[in-house]
């Protein structure tokens, strides 16, 4: 049925968050503007996440989309969890041992993280101690094994991911007394979720990558036009390194039924994910796991049958492709994105949409005169027409939002159909997920001025 474009604006603006980081906080001027992020379901409930946050022991912001696969209980614990991995993972020695020590004696925590969370994005009450006490026995081995040497943003990323999938796995190995969060760990684990996340310091932006999100550069060029640059790939069968590793990891006889069908064992796309342990444990694991664990694991199919031609696992691994990135100041923003994005659309449409949208928005001038005399009367038609240009082109106060719109209502012509984005706002949850895939994305803004500052400096 057709969507009035007031209807089809609320739902597109659902799920819109923006951030703007403080002009001025004393110390440093960030490299980041700030960023708009927003999502658009297509599986109810929706199987992606996001997450931002700014490092308040280290430098630095932390941005993350999340896809979640066979239900989003593991999409959504990694979005509540890792980024705490990866900031105890960069955290000096003392400030370790500070935080040990105030946990010791039950003084309050030095806060790790500032979020920026849309009202939306829900986090987990009941697991939260069993999450904590995860996390704490981490930092305590980062304490006994401290080499006093200083720690790599890169190192610090694999080691955060790897932990963290190790902790879900470990977790839903032990159990819990309580069925309702035993059931939690379980479904967590049994699930899975790619993770696309940045770590932007200064000039320095890192990317680490774990499945089929994608991070992409939005960099304006001398003349003004747009181009992008890919800071990621994506793990499956469209990456023949990918495919060359899964097979080098298992013996020469798994060769013809480790990819089938462009999948996984012929069941998984992504080839690096985190949870997924139906891919990861041994069939003995597995089965006792799901024998020994609630009625309402045993209802569910998926924890039952075991792959096939499941041999040597582990097959699936959620170690990240970590890319470094040197910001320039021709970098104007980052886009982070689950595949839901780049199913519909090539990147370099992705990096001319917003950077028109960026400057568009930002190249509004105040209206010169030039020493007329100007009347009221004429100063408000000029202004009315100039503000009847911009709302035809931008109805949207978020980057995110405008690239949404143009994913899922672009015509042949590359431009926003209204009826057709009707047409799919309004189709039936169990017929939205047949023409495309949750879209959930970051778009991040770099400030040029303090990157050019930064590189002088060097």
């Amino acid at each position: 049925f057709y969507l009035t474009p007031p209807q089809v604006n609320s739902i597109l603006k659902a799920n819109e968050y923006s951030f703007k980081v403080p002009e001025f906080d004393g110390k440093n001027v960030s490299s980041v503007l700030g960023f708009d992020s927003n999502q658009l379901p297509a599986n109810a409930p929706i199987e992606d996440r996001r997450s931002a946050a700014t490092c308040l022991q280290t430098r630095g912001m932390l941005l993350g989309v999340f896809d979640g696969h066979a239900g989003c209980a593991c999409a959504q614990a990694v979005s509540e969890r890792l980024f705490y991995y990866i900031a105890v993972s960069l955290l000096p020695h003392e400030t370790l041992l500070e935080i040990e020590n105030a946990v010791e004696s039950g003084r309050a925590l030095l806060p790790i993280l500032q979020w920026h969370k849309h009202p939306n994005d829900y986090f987990s009450k009941e697991a939260s101690k069993l999450y904590f006490n995860s996390l704490r026995t981490y930092w305590q081995e980062l304490i006994d094994l401290n080499s006093g040497e200083t720690t790599d943003v890169k190192e610090a990323l694999i080691n955060a991911f790897k932990r963290l999938d190790n902790d879900i796995s470990l977790e839903a190995q032990v159990g819990d007394p309580n069925s309702f969060l035993n059931y939690l760990v379980l479904r967590v684990a049994f699930s899975g979720a790619t993770a696309c996340v940045a770590h932007v310091d200064g000039v320095d932006l890192h990317i680490a990558n774990t499945g089929d999100s994608r991070a992409m550069l939005g960099v304006q060029e001398e003349d003004g036009s747009w181009s992008a640059v890919n800071l990621s790939y994506d793990h499956n069968a469209q990456n023949e390194h990918e495919v060359e590793r899964v097979k080098t990891e298992h013996p020469k006889s798994e060769e013809k039924s480790l990819v089938k069908q462009d999948r996984l064992l012929g069941l998984l796309m992504p080839f690096r994910a985190f949870g997924d342990v139906k891919f990861k444990w041994s069939i003995e694991l597995q089965k006792r796991v799901v024998e020994s664990g609630p009625d309402q694991l045993n209802d569910n199919e998926y924890t039952k049958f075991i792959p096939p031609n499941y041999h040597t696992p582990p097959y699936l691994t959620a170690e990240p492709e970590v890319i470094h990135h040197r910001l320039r100041p021709q970098d104007k923003f980052l886009v982070l994105a689950t595949d839901g994005l780049w199913e519909t659309m090539h990147r370099q449409d992705v990096a001319r949409i917003v950077g028109e949208y960026l400057t568009g928005v930002h190249h509004q001038q105040p209206i010169a005169v030039g020493g007329y005399k100007v009347t009221l009367g004429q100063m408000h038609g000029l202004l009315t027409e100039r503000r009847a240009k911009i709302s035809s082109v931008f109805e949207d106060q978020n980057a995110a939002t405008h690239l949404i719109r143009h994913a899922v209502g672009n015509n042949e012509f590359g431009t926003v159909d209204h009826e057709r984005l009707s047409k799919m706002l309004s189709l039936p949850e169990e017929l939205a997920r047949m023409y495309r895939d949750d879209i959930t994305i970051i778009v991040v803004q770099f400030n040029s001025h303090v990157i050019g500052a930064c590189q002088n400096e060097d």
